[in-house]
């Protein structure tokens, strides 16, 4: 069991994954997203060879539209 915090909240999962494929299992458009891992942000073509472990923390940010 990995134990992570995910925009201030725990979020256990299972096994250990990367984390493209983390956020595509809650089907999000990985285009729209910006991570936060840990306190730093990070960029889009280093999802899939990052691996999430227990302990970390990651702020997911989607834009939302309004006006």
């Amino acid at each position: 069991m990995i134990n992570l915090t995910v925009n201030g909240k725990p979020r256990p999962i299972d096994a250990s994954v990367d984390l493209e494929t983390y956020l595509m299992s809650f089907g999000l458009n990985l285009q729209f997203v910006a991570v936060g891992y840990n306190g730093e942000v990070i960029r889009k073509e280093k999802y899939a060879g990052l691996t999430l472990k227990d302990g970390d923390v990651l702020e997911i940010v989607r834009p939302v539209g309004g006006g």
